[in-house]
Protein backbone atom coordinates (compact mmCIF):
# COMPACT_ATOMS: atom_id res chain seq x y z
CA UNK A 1 0.00 0.00 0.00
CA UNK A 2 1.35 3.38 -0.95
CA UNK A 3 0.44 6.58 0.71
CA UNK A 4 1.71 9.48 -0.10
CA UNK A 5 1.35 12.14 3.41
CA UNK A 6 1.18 15.20 0.20
CA UNK A 7 -1.90 13.48 -1.16
CA UNK A 8 -5.82 13.03 -0.24
CA UNK A 9 -6.15 9.73 1.12
CA UNK A 10 -8.84 7.66 0.14
CA UNK A 11 -9.11 5.13 3.38
CA UNK A 12 -11.99 3.90 2.38
CA UNK A 13 -10.98 2.45 -0.78
CA UNK A 14 -7.68 1.48 1.34
CA UNK A 15 -9.96 -0.21 3.49
CA UNK A 16 -11.89 -1.89 0.51
CA UNK A 17 -8.42 -2.92 -1.18
CA UNK A 18 -7.25 -4.96 1.89
CA UNK A 19 -10.72 -6.80 2.03
CA UNK A 20 -11.64 -4.72 5.37
CA UNK A 21 -15.10 -3.53 6.01
CA UNK A 22 -15.85 0.46 6.03
CA UNK A 23 -16.29 1.50 9.57
CA UNK A 24 -16.10 4.27 11.52
CA UNK A 25 -13.19 3.20 13.94
CA UNK A 26 -11.13 2.08 11.06
CA UNK A 27 -11.03 5.19 9.23
CA UNK A 28 -9.85 7.18 12.07
CA UNK A 29 -7.33 4.88 13.27
CA UNK A 30 -6.01 4.97 9.30
CA UNK A 31 -6.79 8.60 8.81
CA UNK A 32 -4.89 9.75 12.60
CA UNK A 33 -2.21 6.72 11.69
CA UNK A 34 -1.16 8.57 8.21
CA UNK A 35 -0.65 11.58 9.77
CA UNK A 36 2.23 10.80 12.20
CA UNK A 37 5.65 10.68 11.10
CA UNK A 38 7.15 8.02 13.58
CA UNK A 39 5.84 5.06 14.61
CA UNK A 40 3.17 4.79 17.93
CA UNK A 41 2.22 2.78 20.62
CA UNK A 42 -1.59 1.70 20.94
CA UNK A 43 -1.58 4.05 23.95
CA UNK A 44 -0.49 6.82 22.14
CA UNK A 45 -3.15 6.04 19.27
CA UNK A 46 -5.92 5.52 21.78
CA UNK A 47 -5.08 8.61 23.35
CA UNK A 48 -5.81 10.77 20.26
CA UNK A 49 -8.89 8.80 19.37
CA UNK A 50 -10.45 9.19 22.67
CA UNK A 51 -13.80 7.59 20.91
CA UNK A 52 -12.76 4.89 19.73
CA UNK A 53 -12.73 2.46 22.90
CA UNK A 54 -9.62 0.10 23.80
CA UNK A 55 -10.74 -3.33 22.54
CA UNK A 56 -11.64 -1.57 19.73
CA UNK A 57 -8.56 -0.55 18.68
CA UNK A 58 -6.63 -3.45 19.84
CA UNK A 59 -9.06 -5.39 17.38
CA UNK A 60 -8.90 -2.69 14.39
CA UNK A 61 -4.98 -3.16 14.42
CA UNK A 62 -4.61 -6.74 14.55
CA UNK A 63 -6.74 -6.53 11.68
CA UNK A 64 -4.74 -3.80 9.58
CA UNK A 65 -1.62 -6.25 10.90
CA UNK A 66 -2.80 -9.30 9.43
CA UNK A 67 -3.86 -7.25 6.41
CA UNK A 68 -0.93 -5.96 5.53
CA UNK A 69 -2.02 -2.17 6.31
CA UNK A 70 0.12 -1.65 9.40
CA UNK A 71 3.32 -3.37 10.32
CA UNK A 72 5.04 -3.84 13.81
CA UNK A 73 8.06 -1.80 14.71
CA UNK A 74 9.94 -3.21 17.54
CA UNK A 75 12.04 -0.05 19.28
CA UNK A 76 13.20 -2.08 21.92
CA UNK A 77 10.58 -0.64 24.91
CA UNK A 78 7.91 -1.71 27.03
CA UNK A 79 5.56 -1.47 24.07
CA UNK A 80 4.51 -2.35 20.72
CA UNK A 81 4.93 0.63 18.44
CA UNK A 82 3.13 0.51 15.25
CA UNK A 83 3.00 2.59 12.03
CA UNK A 84 1.43 2.62 8.36
CA UNK A 85 2.66 -0.52 6.13
CA UNK A 86 4.55 1.82 3.15
CA UNK A 87 7.43 1.67 2.00
CA UNK A 88 9.82 -0.42 3.05
CA UNK A 89 12.33 1.47 5.67
CA UNK A 90 13.97 1.09 9.05
CA UNK A 91 14.79 3.39 11.22
CA UNK A 92 17.27 5.30 13.88
CA UNK A 93 16.25 6.21 17.20
CA UNK A 94 18.03 8.90 19.82
CA UNK A 95 18.59 7.11 23.38
CA UNK A 96 17.87 9.89 24.92
CA UNK A 97 15.26 12.06 23.52
CA UNK A 98 13.89 8.96 21.31
CA UNK A 99 13.95 10.97 18.22
CA UNK A 100 12.86 8.72 15.21
CA UNK A 101 14.14 9.04 12.04
CA UNK A 102 13.64 6.66 9.07
CA UNK A 103 15.91 5.94 6.85
CA UNK A 104 16.51 3.60 3.35
CA UNK A 105 19.23 2.46 1.96
CA UNK A 106 19.88 -0.09 -1.19
CA UNK A 107 23.17 -1.36 0.19
CA UNK A 108 22.26 -2.57 3.34
CA UNK A 109 19.52 -4.01 1.67
CA UNK A 110 21.91 -5.90 -0.61
CA UNK A 111 24.37 -6.94 2.39
CA UNK A 112 21.09 -8.27 3.97
CA UNK A 113 20.16 -10.62 1.13
CA UNK A 114 23.88 -12.00 0.75
CA UNK A 115 23.58 -12.82 4.35
CA UNK A 116 20.24 -14.60 3.66
CA UNK A 117 21.66 -16.45 0.31
CA UNK A 118 24.88 -17.59 2.22
CA UNK A 119 22.57 -19.27 5.62
CA UNK A 120 23.33 -23.23 5.37
CA UNK A 121 19.99 -23.22 7.65
CA UNK A 122 17.24 -20.46 5.64
CA UNK A 123 16.06 -21.02 2.32
CA UNK A 124 14.64 -17.27 2.37
CA UNK A 125 13.88 -14.59 4.22
CA UNK A 126 10.10 -13.23 4.35
CA UNK A 127 10.80 -9.96 6.33
CA UNK A 128 13.31 -8.14 8.40
CA UNK A 129 13.58 -5.09 10.82
CA UNK A 130 16.61 -2.76 10.94
CA UNK A 131 16.40 -0.25 13.98
CA UNK A 132 19.82 1.66 14.64
CA UNK A 133 19.98 3.13 18.77
CA UNK A 134 22.12 6.25 19.39
CA UNK A 135 22.58 9.54 20.20
CA UNK A 136 21.15 12.59 17.86
CA UNK A 137 22.73 15.22 16.77
CA UNK A 138 21.15 17.51 19.57
CA UNK A 139 21.77 14.96 22.41
CA UNK A 140 25.72 14.21 21.29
Amino acid sequence: MKMEREEKIDFKKILHNAKLKNTTPRLAVLEALSKVKHPETTQEIHQRLKNIDLVTLYRTLASFEESGLLRKVDLCKDAVYYEINTNHHHHIICTECNNIEDFENREVEKVLEKIAKKSATFANIKSHSLELFGLCKTCA
